[in-house]
């Protein structure tokens, strides 16, 4: 795929054939992950972040998400589930739009109206997007198998 702009709905429905299952059980994975990745790092705090695991555990799911995204375009949660997120131009995300992408995400998290009303737009849009995905005009889609 070159990097002209999202696959059509319409014409290639193949690359969202179940999204929003496989953005749930990416999910999933990338909590599993972030949980572990946070309580191996919790001697190397001393045990201090025991205090306050939220927000470590906020820091370094954050982390986890922009390395990840801007690396490959997925979250291993994503990459098992053989899905990836690529911007408005079709191409893979960097760095600022793996932050930006990461943020709206935070941010729908934190507020359950939005977490909801981007829930429902995964399901009912013709290309899957979530909020965040909608405001960047990013999508999830399957990876071209080779």
């Amino acid at each position: 795929m070159t990097a002209i702009g999202l696959p059509d709905p319409d014409t290639l429905p193949e690359f969202y054939s179940d999204i929003p299952t496989k953005r749930a059980m990416a999910w999933i994975v990338d909590v599993i992950v972030i949980t572990l990745i946070s309580l191996l790092l919790t001697p190397l705090t001393l045990f201090t972040s025991i205090f306050f695991f939220p927000i470590f555990y906020f820091c370094v799911g954050y982390a986890y998400r922009v390395a990840t995204l801007a690396r490959g375009s997925a979250t291993w949660g994503m990459r098992l589930m053989a899905i990836e997120i690529r911007d408005r131009t079709g191409g893979k995300l960097d760095l600022a739009n793996a932050f930006l992408h990461t943020t709206g995400y935070a941010i729908s998290v934190a507020v359950f109206p939005l977490q909801l009303i981007s829930g429902v737009l995964m399901l009912a849009t013709p290309r899957a997007q979530g909020l965040t995905d909608h405001a960047m005009g990013s999508a999830a889609i399957n990876r071209a198998t080779l």
